[in-house]
């Protein structure tokens, strides 16, 4: 039951074993990046009439300094020419402050709102410690994608999976650490030799994602108010073995992953670019552009202990299984335990309002 390292070749890290198997929620989803078309969704009716920015809560006061970085970081991944066009006078610009970055967007773009109300959920990349072998603590096995997939595809749940030997064992972690992982689909693992590697989303059984939260609240576990990523991971962990384990399985969806050398960068979403912490959305891609700019105006917190508002530009990056909707996103907080915590009390009230760019001559020749 010992695992060895293999391999590190170009960077790219494999651990090997031979062993026995073992083995929230709505608040995330796993990545399950499809390949983004670079065409507009359909969308029924004429676009809705402008709004002014002043219109906006919380706009003057935002950090559209903020905003300004991550919109020019990543606005190449749209494709529509508009917004080429508004991308590449970003592109010219030096890293604005507050003020010029606010008077860019307000001179580039026109407010379209989404019609509607849905839901703000928040993701984060996690930071977990790992074993290269098993032992009471760390027991669940970081299993890559299968050779047979194809055959598991659909068919396999999380069940049925965790009670098969794995042939490859990537590393062993805590089974309710494991659980979160594949929620959020990517992370960092640190071996207690100080060794730390990126774990990333491989694939998936195919099978709907379903978060544990609500079976939780129904089943009297968690109180309503305290259905949080860090209410629901202590109760798995007190619970470890098992009860845990029937619970977790509730969620019928399994994740497998791969291992890269760690790059110190944020992971990269669905658009294919690291995604900037706090100005990221996970979207439907049925019904938005990977490369939008929306602003984004959460409040009414149901989870304990939330903040109160989220209201920022925010840039659709990424996409999710359980992001489904015109008006439902998921906001990506950044890496490490203070932005877990934090994404796991988001379950706000959205609305959204869309940037669409201005055509016509730059405003700034």
């Amino acid at each position: 039951m010992r695992l060895r390292l293999v391999g590190v070749i170009g960077g790219a890290l494999l651990l090997s074993a031979c062993a026995t198997a073992r083995a929230p929620d709505e608040a995330s989803t796993p990545p399950t990046p499809p390949a983004p078309s670079p065409g507009a969704p359909p969308r029924d009716g004429p676009p809705p009439a402008p709004i002014a920015f002043s219109s906006l809560t919380g706009w003057a006061s935002a950090d559209h300094a903020e905003a300004f970085a991550a919109y020019q970081a990543t606005c190449g991944v749209a494709k529509a020419p508009a917004e080429v066009e508004v991308c590449r006078r970003a592109r010219a610009q030096p890293r604005l402050e507050t003020d010029a970055a606010r008077a860019f967007f307000e001179a580039n773009f026109r407010l379209e709102p989404v019609p509607g109300e849905g839901v703000l959920t928040a993701y984060y990349a996690p930071e977990y410690t790992a074993r290269t072998t098993p032992d009471a603590e760390y027991s669940a096995p970081v299993r890559p994608k299968p050779a047979n997939h194809a055959a598991l595809s659909g068919r396999a749940d999380r069940a049925a999976i965790e009670a098969t030997p794995p042939d490859v064992v990537l590393a062993w972690m805590r089974p309710e650490e494991l659980f979160f992982l594949q929620i959020q689909g990517s992370g960092v693992l640190t071996f207690p030799d100080g060794l730390r590697v990126k774990v990333l989303f491989a694939a998936h059984n195919d099978l709907p994602f379903s978060g544990i939260a609500n079976h939780m609240r129904d089943r009297g576990l968690l109180e309503a108010n305290n259905t949080s990523g860090e209410a629901i991971r202590a109760w798995l962990a007190a619970r470890r073995g098992p009860e845990a384990d029937a619970i977790m399985r509730l969620n019928r969806r399994y994740v497998w992953f791969r291992l890269e050398a760690d790059d110190g960068l944020h992971p990269v979403g669905a658009a294919g670019v690291p995604l900037p912490p706090d100005h990221a959305i996970a979207v439907d891609l049925s019904q938005h552009r990977v490369g939008e700019l929306f602003w984004i105006d959460a409040t009414a917190p149901i989870l304990s202990g939330a903040f109160p508002t989220y209201r920022r530009l925010a840039v659709a990056l990424d996409t999710g299984g359980a992001i489904k909707g015109q008006v439902r996103a998921d906001l990506y907080l950044g890496s490490g335990p203070e932005a877990g915590v934090e994404a796991g009390r988001v379950r706000h009230t959205l609305r959204m309002v869309r940037l669409a760019p201005r055509v016509g001559p730059d405003p700034g020749r």
